[in-house]
């Protein structure tokens, strides 16, 4: 009986690791020599890791490979890449292209666009590039946003609706109720103690209505979004969001985007995508004039939240900022601050606009995708909002 031949020696794959993370110039020092899969692979890495030539003959250094300046060899690059390595990996590799090759232009061309693996960034990316992009290239654009924005929906709609339906019924439990509204067994239940044995009965204190929310709006919603180039995935999933909270007959939904101006955006939340095509990523941040046109709109401030979404970096008036705040807060509106709506955590953001907040009752935090839903429950529910540790 043979033995079968042993697989390459733990030692071997070792030194074609750390060739493949070196890269060619690594070639004669790391004593390995690529073959098979592992060639074009390299190709791809260097392309993008390799210190070599920008996009337009940009970038120095000897060792080069490059993605070139043309569309189709950036399609051709994105296909190696998809054949290559794991989704995952892929967007990393999508995002390292776009910040150290400076392909945003290339963005604009539909080639490219159908080879690219979409995802929350490059859908930023797109959003930021929208007025500079060609006729020819927009539908294809807004394909790849389509096919975000719809994953997103799938993840995150069921859940919100239920997790917020349970909140509005619940905060419609109130009392004094009209008679016809009156949850009978929920409210004596509550007024057990105030049974009367000599009368047989038990005194209603306090009655409690069922909530009737099928029939009324019980809750305004207010989003609030800064629009500026670092809360793009930020801007992306409050889009999804809008359109989910806006599908809901309990809740009127109000979406706000602003940089130095404001602009609103709640006649186009029946389709995300048409919001995140009316923002402008980018720009500069006036968030005092965001929260003055939010108050102004405001008409039920006991049934109002308020979700302002912003790395709060103000460019306009802080004091007047923190004053209408809190202006709101006196008021009974449920002020919630999100540093960020995304994945990734909290990005940079202005600590002591963040502290003041704080200390007004409306702590400023992170929040992802997965735990909004409970966010905006509490609020609805008028509870302690579930900040998440780290923050």
């Amino acid at each position: 009986m043979t033995t079968p031949p042993a697989g390459p020696p733990a030692a071997d794959e070792r030194l074609r690791r750390w060739r493949m993370v070196l890269g060619a110039d690594a070639a004669e020092s790391a004593g390995h020599t690529l073959t098979g899969r592992d060639v074009p692979m390299d190709g791809a890495l260097t392309a993008l890791y390799g210190g070599g030539k920008k996009p337009g003959g940009r970038g120095g250094g000897d060792r080069s490979a490059g993605l070139g300046a043309s569309a189709p060899s950036v399609a051709r690059w994105l296909g190696d890449i998809r054949t290559y390595f794991p989704s995952s990996v892929v967007q990393v590799m999508q995002r390292d292209a776009i910040d150290r090759l400076g392909l945003s232009a290339l963005l604009l061309e539909p080639e490219m666009l159908e080879a690219v693996e979409p995802d929350v960034h490059l859908v930023g990316t797109l959003i930021s590039l929208n007025k500079a992009m060609p006729e020819t290239t927009k539908e294809t654009a807004r394909a790849v946003v389509r096919k975000v924005v719809d994953d997103l929906e799938k993840r995150l709609a069921s859940r919100t609706r239920a997790t917020l339906t349970g909140a509005l019924d619940r905060s419609a439990r109130i009392g004094a109720p009209p008679h016809r509204d009156i949850d009978w067994d929920r409210t004596i239940r509550a007024n057990l103690k105030n049974y009367l044995p000599e009368h047989g009965t038990v005194v209603p204190e306090r009655l409690i209505g069922y909530g009737r929310a099928n029939r009324a709006v019980r809750k305004d919603v207010i989003l609030c979004i800064d629009q500026s180039g670092s809360m793009a995935a930020s801007v992306v999933h409050a889009s999804v969001f809008g359109a989910v909270l806006a599908s809901m007959r309990t809740l009127t939904t109000r979406l706000v985007v602003f940089d130095t101006a404001v602009a609103d955006l709640t006649d186009q939340l029946d389709d995300p995508v048409d919001v995140l095509f009316g923002t402008r990523l980018g720009g500069g941040t006036d968030i005092n004039r965001a929260l003055a046109y939010c108050q102004s709109k405001i008409t039920r401030p006991a049934d109002t939240v308020v979700v302002l979404i912003s790395d709060l970096y103000e460019g306009g008036i802080r004091d007047e900022m923190l004053k209408r705040a809190a202006a709101m807060k006196a008021s009974g509106v449920q002020f919630v601050t999100l540093l960020a709506l995304s994945d990734e955590g909290a990005p940079a953001y202005d600590r002591e606009h963040a502290a003041a907040l704080g200390a007004l009752g409306a702590p400023a935090f992170a929040c992802t995708p997965d735990l909004f839903p409970e966010v905006m429950a509490a609020a609805i529910e008028k509870r302690p909002l579930p900040i998440p540790a780290t923050t």
